[in-house]
């Protein structure tokens, strides 16, 4: 039996050899030893952690909306203009100061039924921010030197309460999953800021996650949101009532950014022709 044996294990070896040589498809081949994973470095061990933020820059920041209510928790319900304005006497619990307005731009907020041309509050959007099934609201607030606040609003169990809300010189506001991605451009050419918020549960407020300076290539187009119809700035509609749906979404003109003021008087006056 042993013979027998060794020419087995012989002709067992000789094949593998076959198999496994040089140019034979589907071979494993060595590709070196592994590089070790190097942990990260801390630098100046001994100097003793910060306990505090030296700034505040109004991260997780919420406010509640006085004399606003949400029948049904249903923002789509909302005149954009009546929450700016009530928006305005809004307060934060740190009370960081850094969601006021320039006065100029609360003028304009407080006079958008008499000079809605001149009113900032852009057209809203609705997306479900949360991923609680609910839509928010969107808004847009232009302000001077072509800077924009953007907030974004939630409702629940009635009440209506401010979970976003900052001011940049941006070039767009995009909305990637349930992110809002704010661009703005940087001082290098060639490179831009994109800034990324996201709810955040335990704070139940939209924290900005993610801030990088990118390098930008030249961008031949880019797809543009379908921009919504505006509601016409109204009172919210009692409880048990739903107002009869908008028209088509319409993007807005290259040469003009419309308001939700404006984009309302211009369906009025159509209606009346």
């Amino acid at each position: 039996m042993r013979p027998v044996r060794v020419r087995t294990v012989a002709a067992a070896v000789a094949g593998l050899a076959l198999l496994s040589g040089c140019g034979s498809a589907g071979g494993l081949e060595s590709t070196g030893e592994a590089p070790s994973a190097v942990g990260p470095a801390r630098l100046w061990p001994d100097l003793p952690p910060a306990s505090a933020a030296p700034y505040d820059y109004g991260e997780g920041e919420t406010a509640r909306i006085p004399g606003i209510t949400v029948p049904g928790d249903d923002v789509h319900r909302l005149d954009p203009v009546t929450v700016a304005q009530a928006g305005l006497k809004a307060r934060t619990k740190r009370d960081s100061g850094l969601d006021e307005l320039p006065d100029a731009t609360v003028r304009q907020i407080r006079d958008c039924r008499t000079a809605p041309g001149d009113c900032p509050v852009l057209t809203p959007y609705y997306f479900d921010l949360t991923g609680d099934g609910r839509d928010e609201l969107v808004i847009g607030v232009r302000l001077p030197e072509r800077q924009l606040a953007v907030r974004a609003y939630r409702a629940d169990e009635g009440v209506l309460t401010r979970i976003m809300s900052t001011v940049d010189a941006v070039i767009s506001v995009e909305l990637a999953g349930r992110d809002l991605i704010l661009r703005a451009p940087s001082v290098i050419s060639g490179y831009e800021y994109r800034t990324a918020w996201s709810w955040d549960d335990r704070q139940q407020a939209m924290l900005a996650t993610r801030d990088e300076i990118l390098r930008v290539p030249e961008r031949r187009g880019e797809r543009t949101a379908p921009t919504p119809a505006a509601p016409a700035p109204t009172a919210p509609a009692p409880e048990g009532s739903r107002p009869a749906p908008s028209g088509s979404p319409t993007a807005p003109a290259p040469s003009e950014t419309p308001t939700a003021a404006s984009s309302a008087a211009a369906s009025s006056a159509a209606g009346g022709r």
